[in-house]
């Protein structure tokens, strides 16, 4: 019986961990962020602390992303990708919770926000 080939090769894994951390990250921080937003009768204190428990949780995944990440970028690439790992986040988010799919004019903004990381990875 031979073994299967690996979904992605080992040595991508050191790139690969911290930007599915990372995505996992900004998958919980943008639910604690803006999911309250639907709950608007719900008293403040309430959404805080329920926000803040959210945030731990994306805490478990950003802390070791970061920390794993550099060994293998630099920190403003972390940071760099992280932002973008937001936007495309927050893009789909507000289309399936909210139903209000991004308009051409945002959208070109957030491609104009991934020019501007692009650039960070050049030097």
């Amino acid at each position: 019986m031979t073994a299967a080939a690996p979904i992605i090769n080992p040595g991508l894994w050191p790139y690969v961990l911290p930007v599915l951390l990372l995505v996992c990250s900004n998958l919980f921080m943008t639910f604690a962020w803006y999911g309250h937003l639907k709950f608007k009768s719900v008293p403040l204190i309430t959404v805080i602390l329920v926000s803040w428990g959210i945030a731990f949780i994306e805490y478990c995944f950003a802390v070791p992303a970061n920390r794993l990440g550099s060994a293998v970028y630099s920190p403003a690439e972390l940071k760099t990708i992280q932002e973008v790992i937001t936007l495309a986040v927050f893009a789909g988010f507000t289309a399936f919770y909210f139903n209000a799919p991004l308009t051409w004019t945002q959208g070109a903004g957030f491609v104009l926000i991934a020019s501007g990381a692009m650039l960070v990875f050049r030097g």
